[in-house]
């Protein structure tokens, strides 16, 4: 099932419920990309604001961020307490150690460069095995992802506000494509830095 897909199966699930359902789409597609598989979030995210159901804009936008908070931080506590209970193979635990070294930053503060090039997925299991202070971890994660979307929202409201609905909602999407587009490339370039890294360590005469 595509990213796309999953998204559009939870979206049908709570259209009827119109703004509330809006609002809970939003809390399980993000829940669901932080335990499970990428759901796209982002797009869906805006795909929900420009409907308006009628609301004010900010009361809405109020309510998606409160959402999203709710669904990452949730999805964060649920894989962590789900791997702190696994027997976690001691060459696994190496190899995501070894993965950690090569990283920006080995600490928590990796959480907000994520927001910028996704190197970490399943942030919840990175956090149990790498030993990261679960408090520390959970307020990055909210302060990147406030930060994040919080201005998503904010550029979408001023489309909305200056131009036609349907110019408005066509220039959102691409911004979001393009936000989406610039992660995955930055994700590429960093991933291929840290494989060159890992390389050159390996051939370096001990």
């Amino acid at each position: 099932m595509s990213d796309l897909g999953i998204g559009y199966i939870v979206a049908d699930l709570f259209g009827p419920l119109g703004a509330i359902g809006g609002v809970l789409c939003i809390l399980l597609l993000f829940y669901i990309d932080a335990v499970i598989f990428p759901t796209l979030p982002e797009l869906f995210t805006v795909l929900v604001f420009v409907q308006g159901y009628g609301l004010d804009p900010i009361l809405l936008a109020a309510l998606l961020l409160l959402a999203i908070a709710v669904g990452e931080v949730a999805g964060l506590l649920t894989l962590y307490e789900v791997v702190r209970r696994l027997r976690v193979p001691a060459r696994l635990q190496r190899a995501i150690m070894s993965y950690r070294d090569f990283l920006v930053c080995q600490d928590e503060k990796m959480i907000l460069i994520n927001r910028v090039a996704p190197v970490l997925p399943f942030m919840g299991a990175f956090v149990a095995l790498c030993h990261w202070d679960l408090k520390r971890s959970v307020l990055y994660l909210l302060v990147g992802g406030m930060t994040k979307y919080g201005l998503i929202l904010l550029l979408s409201g001023f489309f909305l506000a200056y131009m036609e609905k349907g110019t408005a909602t066509t220039v959102t999407i691409i911004m979001v494509l393009v936000v989406i587009v610039l992660s995955f490339i930055a994700t590429i370039i960093r991933k291929n830095r840290m494989k060159n890294r890992m390389c050159e360590d390996a051939n370096r005469p001990a």
